[in-house]
């Protein structure tokens, strides 16, 4: 990629870029909440790479709450990050059309999404692999001192094989700050809400250990532990009550690794693993995922 280099180092200084004219857009977009993602080849370096472009008026929405907050942008958080499970970012900027827009590898796997829908068979001796790794995704993302605040499966995109993934979409991302964290900032994806956000109440980095064990578990269950909604109102069930056991739906799981996942389920913070650190460190001592 060393012919993109040289040429965001000057976009980044404050030059536009004409999409069109740059990439051949090779593929329909991808609409996503708040972006439109296309598959694209660099006419200099002929590369296939990502574009993500953001929706300028969603994108100004969110931003809004956090005026006067000097929160990064997307471009700035996913850049830094140099990770083999976490979605390669190359560089950010601004279109001709004034909208922001990253250049990221392209991952031509499935979603973890599309991979539980699908009750894909190749999961089967791949779970705990894929959960680890999804996990160690997350720590790396809280030791830099961010929430990722969108944990679910469709921010997980597998390889081919489905024996690997890697964590993508740094779009709700917010330093993990006194000021960030505050009542009343809900974002994220319902159906994977922790109860603190649903409630607007203070949050901190364990809402994402939260939306973890739920993505884990319905990864899993191929369901998730509470009735499936669309809005938030569906996520002011999640804390209440407790989930159903996990080995009612997958019988065979290991029991240490279904202690964790619902583990992470606490309605409390205070009842989840600390971090994702404490969560590798007993992942890391299973054997097997299932029996």
């Amino acid at each position: 990629m060393a012919g993109l280099g040289s040429f965001f180092k000057s976009m980044l200084d404050g030059g536009k870029v004409d999409i069109t004219s740059r990439y051949e857009i090779l593929r329909d977009a991808v609409s996503g909440t708040m972006s439109d993602f296309h598959k694209a080849r660099d006419r200099k370096t002929k590369e296939i790479v990502g574009v993500k472009i953001l929706d300028m008026k969603k994108t100004d929405q969110l931003e809004s709450r956090f005026r006067g907050l000097n929160k990064p942008s997307e471009g700035q958080i996913a850049t830094s990050f140099d990770h083999p499970y976490i979605v390669k970012t190359f560089s950010y900027g601004t279109t001709s059309k004034n909208e922001q827009f990253l250049v990221m590898e392209f991952l031509d796997g499935p979603g973890l999404n599309s991979v539980i829908i699908g009750r894909d068979p190749r999961l089967k001796g791949n779970r705990l692999t894929l959960m680890r790794q999804a996990a160690e995704a997350l720590e790396v993302v809280h030791a830099a001192g961010y929430i990722h605040r969108d944990v679910c499966p469709r921010n997980f995109v597998c390889n081919k094989e489905v024996t690997g993934l890697k964590l993508i979409d740094f779009g709700l991302t917010v330093p993990a700050k006194k000021e960030f964290m505050q009542p009343g900032i809900r974002t994220g994806t319902p159906n994977y809400m922790a109860p603190e956000v649903v409630r607007r109440k203070p949050t901190d980095h364990r809402i994402d250990i939260f939306a973890f064990g739920a993505s884990m578990y319905e990864m899993f269950a191929f369901d998730l532990p509470w009735i499936r909604g669309t809005d938030g109102l569906a996520a002011m069930s999640h804390g209440t009550s407790e989930p159903p056991p996990l080995r009612d739906r997958f019988p065979t799981i290991n029991p240490e690794l279904e202690r964790i996942i619902m583990q992470c389920l606490s309605g409390e913070p205070t009842g989840r693993p600390a971090s994702m650190s404490a969560i590798l460190n007993q992942l890391k001592r299973i054997k097997q995922e299932e029996v």
